[in-house]
């Protein structure tokens, strides 16, 4: 028996050492074909105001603003004032006066890519009130105190351009100038038959296209603008200034019209401006600003009939031509000669609101007057500056 049991065992041994193989068969199965159709079970879900930011947003515009617009807005009150009693005068002399200059300048600039356009407007008006002596009806002699402009003018320029190269711009450039009250003759005569200036009347009017070139040097910020093509033009809209005489001149003809009957006069030809604005010192305690500007018209010179180049051989010529009949095809007309506006500033601040201002300005045309006519001012007073940048 025992045998028996050795026997199976060693068979067991033997089978469960062999390897085990085994062989599986797949049938073809043929499954059929059906369309499928997905469905999209989601639903949209709205995005709640909260995730965009409007103080972001308006931060962000802000800067843009701020990048592409530079503002200056600057304003003063200058005067002086000198005051004696009657013993005073009547020892030492002297007389009472008050002089009082308000001035307003405000500059706008707006850059996007190649495309700027410069907006200027500058407004100066002073009165001076002084004791004038006058004769009444009764020929006693009067003194009163009367006030007289000393000072009065606005001026508006524009400059729309666009970037040609770097430092080059090319583009138009627009300004017109005029006053804002009357102005007489003097301090005694300021009557209606004394007035030689209103508002508009003169007004002058200069466009020019050309090329402007800018200094990129930070210590000399001067900018040329050269227009081969330029027009300038004068307005006396008031016919009581065109008729009024002063300096032996009538109102037209001191303002450089061709008659009476004239209101305007238009010349054509070329321009050269200059522009140069620096502050000094970190504080800005210096400033000083000038305008060169000059035109040329030789294109309306070259149509002109009857020109003539020598003043004084034109004044003979044009007395003859009174006399004669005044004749319009054979009226003389003096040549054309350029005009020349140079205006200087200096601003001095003492303190962030008390500023002392030198003006100068010099002007040159023949039209008006053979000799050059210059300006100075010296005031000091409360200024009030603002910028954006």
């Amino acid at each position: 028996m025992k045998s028996l049991h050795a026997l199976f065992a060693g068979m067991f041994l033997l089978v469960g050492g062999l390897p085990a193989a085994a062989q599986i068969s797949i049938d073809e199965v043929k499954a059929e074909s059906r369309d499928v159709k997905f469905r999209d079970e989601l639903k949209s879900t709205s995005v709640d105001v909260d995730y965009f930011s409007l103080a972001r947003y308006r931060a962000e515009r802000a800067a843009i603003r701020k990048e592409r617009n530079y503002l200056e807005f600057s304003s003063g009150l200058q005067g002086s004032l000198s005051s004696y009693n009657d013993p005073w005068i009547a020892v030492s002399g002297g007389d009472n006066s008050i002089a009082l200059v308000a001035t307003l300048n405000l500059r706008h600039q707006f850059k996007k890519n190649l495309f700027s356009i410069e907006t200027k407007f500058s407004a100066k008006i002073g009165y001076n009130r002084m004791k004038v002596e006058t004769t009444d009806d009764n020929g006693e002699t009067v003194s009163n105190g009367v006030w007289f402009k000393n000072q009065d003018e606005f001026l508006f320029w524009v400059n729309p351009a666009f970037t040609l190269a770097k430092n080059w711009t090319y583009g138009s450039t627009f300004q017109f100038r005029s006053q804002f009250v009357n102005g007489y003759k003097s301090r005694t005569e300021q009557e209606i038959d004394h007035l030689k200036s209103t508002f508009l009347s003169p007004g002058y009017l200069d466009v020019s296209l050309g090329l402007t070139y800018k200094s990129p040097v930070a210590k000399f910020p001067i900018a040329v603008n050269i227009s081969p093509v330029a027009l300038s033009a004068v307005f006396v809209e008031n016919e009581t200034i065109r008729n009024n005489v002063w300096d032996s001149k009538p109102g037209w003809e001191a303002y450089g019209l061709a008659s009476e009957n004239e209101t305007s006069k238009y010349e054509g030809g070329s321009s050269v401006e200059i522009n140069f604005d620096r502050t000094f010192g970190k504080t800005g305690y210096l400033r000083y600003r000038t305008t060169i500007y000059s035109f040329y018209g030789w294109i309306t010179d070259i149509s002109q009939q009857n020109r003539i180049g020598d003043y004084t051989e034109y004044r003979h010529a044009y007395e003859a031509w009174e006399q004669e009949g005044k004749d319009p095809e054979t009226k003389p007309r003096l040549g054309i000669h350029p005009t020349v506006r140079w205006t200087n500033t200096v601003d001095i601040k003492a303190t962030k609101f008390l500023t002392t201002t030198l003006s100068f300005q010099l002007y040159y045309n023949r039209a008006q007057n053979t000799e050059v006519q210059t300006q100075t001012l010296l005031s000091v007073g409360l200024t009030y500056t603002f910028k954006n940048k």
